[in-house]
């Protein structure tokens, strides 16, 4: 036995002699309260010394249930890293409610959940609602990177798309500086597929939507005969099953039934494909950051399994979870300084 099990070994013992104080040998007086504090002080001490830091908040901290309410873009990066989660703490389970960018505020706002996971950057009325019910703004973190797709049918021979073409292709309003629609295939130059070209994209509450909005569209609006879907998954599936069909959908929830049309300069014909370089370079438009909001009340320490899961999300760890599910890794400056935010936490 070594010298620190013996001490855990002497310490119990001890306290199993005294909760039997109605055995003590007679003419001996069992111990007063000021011996019997001192032996649960020496127990405790030796404990803190013997356990390491992390395996003490395991057991005293990170336990329960962490809920997450929000964007379905976020839902499988999500709940991997609630998996790793576990199995640093097996007594914390996440909980996530996968309905879409627009159902963070709204959440955080009435105090349902502690963490909003968002496809976009939540909107200065949000941000305004959020304070004025709780005191203090959201503490914002930036998780991950993503870009959008844009995608057709697998035997569907189209090369390339300008951000005007695609601006045609899906708005009302032609602000990318299209001068006319384009409705059907044969304007694209393609002989095959032939006919109308069916549309399909995300509907209102996805941070999807927006971001499209904001920047495939310049900020117009979207056709009214786009099929809209509640996920980038349904999306590929709809346009993986119809020649004539084009969507757009977040890079990790594509399969091998869509092919992905790169952005084609309209000046120098360069092609931009979404990637990892592209995103980090800006050269392609269809890119965003992810976040994750946080109700954490200004000077106060969030509670341990919130606490616990941030600092996994922000660690390599983490990270390499990024780039596994399909999504671009924070690049190291960016990751420290977000872990910096999560150390200071919003300002009141």
């Amino acid at each position: 036995m070594s010298e620190s099990e013996a001490m855990v070994y002497a310490v119990a013992a001890a306290h199993q002699r005294r909760a039997a104080g109605c055995d003590s040998p007679p003419g001996r007086r069992p111990p007063g309260a000021l011996g019997r504090r001192l032996v649960r002080f020496g127990a405790a001490l030796v404990m803190a010394l013997l356990l390491p830091a992390n395996l003490q908040a395991a057991s005293d901290e990170v336990v329960g249930t962490l809920g997450a309410v929000g964007s379905d873009t976020l839902a499988g990066l999500m709940l991997r890293w609630g998996e790793a989660l576990t199995e640093r703490y097996p007594a914390v389970r996440l909980q996530l409610q996968a309905s879409g960018s627009a159902s963070a505020p709204t959440a955080l706002i009435a105090g349902t959940t502690r963490l909003g996971p968002m496809s976009r950057a939540m909107s200065e009325s949000e941000r305004a609602a959020f304070t004025a019910r709780h005191g203090y703004p959201p503490l914002e973190l930036e998780v991950a990177r993503d870009a959008l797709a844009v995608v057709v049918h697998r035997h569907n021979p189209l090369e390339s798309l300008t951000l005007a073409e695609l601006d045609a292709i899906f708005s009302q309003n032609r602000r990318c500086g299209a001068e006319r629609a384009i409705s059907d295939w044969s304007q694209l130059g393609l002989a095959s597929p032939t006919g109308r070209i069916v549309l399909h994209g995300r509907n209102v509450a996805s941070g999807t939507h927006d971001l499209v909005r904001l920047h495939g569209l310049c900020g117009g609006r979207f056709r009214l005969n786009v099929n809209e879907h509640p996920g980038s998954a349904a999306v590929v599936a709809a346009v993986a099953a119809e020649p004539a069909a084009i969507g757009f959908a977040g890079l990790n929830h594509l399969t091998p039934s869509v092919r992905v049309i790169p952005r084609r300069d309209g000046e120098s014909g360069e092609l931009h494909p979404p990637g990892p370089t592209t995103v980090v370079s800006g050269d392609y438009p269809l890119a965003r950051s992810l976040y994750l909001y946080v109700n954490r009340r200004p000077g106060e320490p969030l509670p341990g399994p919130e606490r616990a899961f941030l600092e996994l999300v922000l660690s390599p760890e983490g990270q390499s979870i990024v780039e596994e599910l399909g999504f671009v890794s924070l690049p190291e400056a960016l990751r420290q300084r977000q872990l910096d935010l999560l150390a200071r936490g919003p300002e009141a």
